[in-house]
């Protein structure tokens, strides 16, 4: 019996997408799992397997078709098996429109051999001179990866560490003039639905405290040198998702979700990092184990998500399976933010921006110190106070008395 392909929930805020190619031509052998399709948002481009063994038997949707989470796209099955009445029910036969802010396509440089619409796209989304890119692909064509490739070795930090440039936690510009009314896109609806019910449905209290980075900044500046020549680039990031992974490890239960008559405890850390795309949207990109890893191989995630995100190339698992989120809203000057816990998980840490401000020390001496204010909004169904305050105090005593002994 032919087995349809459907259009997956690409992320907890992305509710459809266009589909860029067939991988497979009708009437081709597909193995179980072996990219059929491959699918494109603004936020997440991902190939999208084979359900079964067999012929590609149809391709209902057509590329540059919008098609939402659910549609069926097309059939694989045996050769000569008939084909289920079913149609699509949630594409949409509108060829796809340019986002807000899309522009026309680059020329390509002379000098450049052949390259596929997506590296265009990126080219002129982070004006990339193609002719600086290596190219590794045959004959020298140059791949999606070698752009990104390019991109990472160009950035100088994640953008949620420079205030006023990059396009993670950037703010975007007003584009449009007074008076306008413009209607709701799918992802604003979303993510007005998720801040509506995380809301209503989780009574959630603030507590604040403030950490002194003064050690943090002189082992980051002690060890960059090091890291920089293994390729990797040391940020502020990094510590932070090194402390609360930690802290999570130490204090379970803010590493849980409330099941109506229960608690869920979840047995891994799945630390997400709140990216704002402007006005398209936020996106919460998902390191995976983060207790797991060392604080060089969370540079190396954090990196390689945040240069993922600005070229739109996240895949569905960058964005799934959260169980904690941080969010920088100190990016823009914020010292203090009252962040809404993101549904299903507990809470959520804030990050204001970093500043240096006089600090009392223990002999009651007065220094200058490069200090942050770090919230943490909690659902008091599942946890009080003190246990709140004492997980965010073991963040700050990480931060502090880094590196830890």
């Amino acid at each position: 019996m032919p087995v349809p392909v459907r259009m997956p929930q690409l992320g907890e805020s992305v509710v459809e997408g266009t589909l860029m190619t067939w991988l497979k031509q009708v009437g081709e052998p597909v193995a179980e799992f072996e990219p059929l399709v491959e699918i494109n948002s603004d936020k997440v481009a991902a190939e999208i397997p084979a359900p079964a063994s067999g012929i590609l038997l149809a391709a209902l949707s057509s590329p540059g078709t919008t098609v939402s989470a659910g549609t069926l796209l097309g059939w694989v099955g045996a050769e000569g098996e008939a084909l289920p009445t079913e149609s699509p029910q949630k594409q949409s036969t509108a060829p796809a429109q340019p986002t807000a802010g899309a522009t026309a396509p680059i020329q390509k440089p002379d000098g450049v051999g052949f390259i596929s619409p997506v590296v265009a796209r990126m080219a002129q989304e982070h004006q990339i001179d193609l002719r600086q890119v290596q190219g590794s692909g045959q004959g020298g064509r140059i791949t999606r990866k070698d752009v990104e490739a390019y991109l990472l070795a160009r950035a100088d930090r994640p953008a949620w560490e420079e205030p006023g440039s990059g396009d993670l936690f950037r703010t975007a510009e007003d584009e449009h003039p007074a008076g306008d009314r413009q209607p709701l896109d799918l992802m604003r609806r979303q993510i007005a639905a998720a801040m509506l019910a995380s809301s209503r449905d989780i009574p959630q209290v603030t507590t604040f405290m403030e950490a002194d980075l003064t050690a943090v900044l002189a082992h980051q500046e002690q060890v960059r040198a090091a890291f920089e020549r293994d390729g990797i680039r040391l940020t502020l990031s990094a510590y932070f998702v090194h402390a609360a992974a930690a802290a999570l490890a130490a204090f379970p239960v803010l590493n849980s979700s409330w099941a109506d008559d229960a608690i869920q405890f979840h047995r891994d850390i799945h630390v997400g990092v709140a990216v704002s795309l402007g006005s398209g949207g936020l996106i919460v990109p998902v390191i995976a184990h983060a207790n797991e890893r060392t604080l060089a191989g969370l540079a190396r995630s954090l990196a390689d998500l945040s240069t993922r995100a600005r070229a739109g190339r996240l895949q569905p698992q960058d964005v799934q399976g959260g169980t904690f989120t941080i969010t920088n809203h100190g990016i823009g000057g914020s010292l203090w933010a009252t962040p809404l816990v993101n549904p299903p998980q507990c809470a959520i840490l804030g990050v204001g921006a970093l500043q240096k401000r006089i600090r009392v020390l223990e002999n009651d001496a007065f220094a200058v110190r490069p200090m942050v204010y770090l919230s943490l909004s909690f659902d008091h169904r599942i946890l009080d106070g003190a246990i709140a305050d004492q997980f965010l105090g073991f963040i700050v005593r990480a931060l502090q008395e880094w590196p830890a002994a």
